[in-house]
């Protein structure tokens, strides 16, 4: 058999063990869903997984191109069944994440949240070099109240710089807010989407189960892959210069 042919294999039995081909009902399928779908069984459709390794290879391969360029991958899953793996994986490459309530406006009102994540880093730095014993005890306490709420909706938009090159959506149903954004910006969209999903309003759809924590955590650390594949391939043409 050949490597290419194997690899394909291999991914295929992977995705299989980690129940990645459960849809849902059928009355539930979006109709853009319908070309990845094998079959039924106890009334869930199964989701054709040589489909999905292929639509996986491809969003893979987009991604370690971004990254290899430079842009910021964002990382989004806020059902709890996706928020550690999104949290993980994107601490495991330095890449920015949603790993909850999606704010609106994160995209489209991006100056205004670099301001929020500029006075969360503020204030950090100030309490790391303690510099807050200048204030109150009472003052004290309000700001390690606002730090706190701070970091629960911004901490994880600390490495984000610039608008992303990419959004990596764990079901883009539940994320339609951030996937409208995206779309607006222009934002390459990558998700892991279930039968119920939209696939045409994702640029690199991913079919597959988006609510299983095995499903979501393979998925994550394939995404994950490629960028750090992208970003060893940045820093080998840096040194070649």
């Amino acid at each position: 058999m050949a490597t290419a042919e194997k690899n394909k294999t291999d991914v295929i039995q992977k995705l299989f063990s980690v129940g990645a081909h459960f849809g849902l009902i059928r009355s539930r399928r979006h109709p853009s869903a319908a070309p990845f779908i094998f079959g039924v069984k106890n009334r869930i459709e199964i989701f054709d997984l040589e489909k999905t390794s292929e639509a996986l290879s491809r969003a893979k391969e987009f991604v370690k191109e971004q990254a290899r360029a430079g842009g910021f991958v964002l990382f989004v899953g806020g059902k709890n069944e996706a928020q550690a793996a999104v949290r993980e994986g994107a601490l495991s490459t330095g890449m920015p994440y949603v790993a909850g309530r999606w704010l609106g406006g994160t995209l489209t009102n991006f100056s205004e949240i670099k301001k929020r994540v500029a006075r969360l880093e503020d204030l950090l730095s100030q309490k790391e070099k303690g510099e807050l014993a200048k204030y109150t005890k009472k003052e004290r306490l309000l700001i390690d109240r606002e730090i706190e709420s701070l970091q629960i909706s911004f901490s994880g938009l600390t490495p984000m710089k610039t608008l992303p090159r990419v959004l990596l959506a764990i079901d883009p149903r539940k994320e339609s807010i951030a996937v409208r954004e995206a779309r607006k910006l222009n934002i390459p969209i990558v998700a892991l989407a279930s039968s119920d999903c939209d696939m045409n309003e994702i640029d690199y759809p991913i079919p597959g189960n988006d609510s299983s924590k095995a499903s979501i955590e393979f998925f994550v650390n394939e995404i994950v892959d490629a960028v750090n594949g992208g970003k060893k391939l940045m820093l080998a043409l840096k040194e070649e210069k």
